[in-house]
């Protein structure tokens, strides 16, 4: 007696076997489900449904009034001076918070849980407080005597400030990962500190560094509580575009405000998706 074990063709892609195939290679469960649609209905509670309703508001009026709202000179002003601050604060991130990252990771000293702890404290610290805190510090009656009390340079260290967590905490863990034999492997055929970093260790940074340089500068661009205090809200000079939506929120301008946030809403959406799509692209290149 004998059994066909002959392997059957696999069903046609449009044949109701390859749906059952396809059905139970990717199997969804009732609990997944119901997390999916959880997650679902509370992101769109919280962020996409809100966003949605700003969005429309700015076009309340028109395109024609939103495009006056966004151009007037004062939001226009409040507009640029924020994108600009927010790229300088994003580039010394960069630099910085993969320095920071890096002695924390590689290099011993004293103190060095105490730093690594405070490192957390903008994210724990009310923004309005850190605004006071500065203030105290770099404002008129500096225990330093150094007075950045209401110029622009004042605003970009506010930022400097909120911001600091995101690239050292996005680059801290790819450096505890990093395989270190392939740095000694480097060094024993003769390769220089300089060719190791910029070889092995950089290529590995990368991703982690244009993430958390990404993130510094979609939270510049919509910081308020830090820069409130310490820019003294001066039009055209230090008023940020946060402010400026405030301002334009207590002179009972809900529609010029909409627009100004929907402005920032695409500037961080660019920054995000264009991350995004570099890192596809560094990751197709291998």
């Amino acid at each position: 007696m004998t059994t066909d074990t002959a392997v059957r063709p696999a069903p046609a892609p449009g044949s109701p076997g390859a749906g059952a195939r396809a059905r139970s290679r990717f199997p969804v469960s009732g609990g997944t489900a119901l997390g999916l649609g959880s997650a679902v209905l509370y992101m769109s509670l919280i962020v996409l449904i809100p966003l949605a309703v700003v969005v429309w508001r700015s076009a309340d009026q028109g395109l024609g009034y939103f495009w006056r709202a966004v151009t007037t000179p004062d939001a226009w002003a409040a507009l640029t001076f924020t994108v600009g601050a927010s790229v300088i604060v994003a580039l010394i991130n960069l630099v910085m918070g993969t320095i920071i990252a890096w002695v924390l990771v590689r290099d011993r000293f004293p103190g060095k849980g105490i730093v690594d702890t405070l490192i957390d404290l903008p994210f724990a610290l009310p923004t309005i407080v850190a605004g006071l805190v500065l203030l105290a510090l770099y404002g008129p009656e500096s225990p330093l005597g150094v007075n950045l009390a209401y110029s622009r340079i004042g605003v970009v260290l506010a930022l400097l400030f909120v911001t600091l967590p995101f690239v050292v905490r996005t680059v801290q863990p790819v450096l505890l990962e990093l395989d270190r034999d392939m740095e000694q492997a480097a060094a024993s055929l003769g390769a220089s500190a300089f060719q190791t970093f910029r070889r092995i260790i950089l290529p590995n940074l990368v991703p982690a560094m244009l993430s958390g340089t990404a993130l510094a500068f979609t939270r510049s661009i919509a910081e308020f509580g830090s820069t409130v205090l310490i820019s003294g809200n001066l039009p055209f000079k230090t008023q940020v575009a946060a402010v400026n939506i405030f301002s334009q929120i207590e002179g009972d301008n809900q529609t010029g405000a909409a627009a100004i946030s929907t402005v920032l809403l695409i500037v961080a959406l660019v920054a995000l998706i264009s991350l995004d799509l570099l890192q596809r692209w560094g990751s197709r290149r291998g």
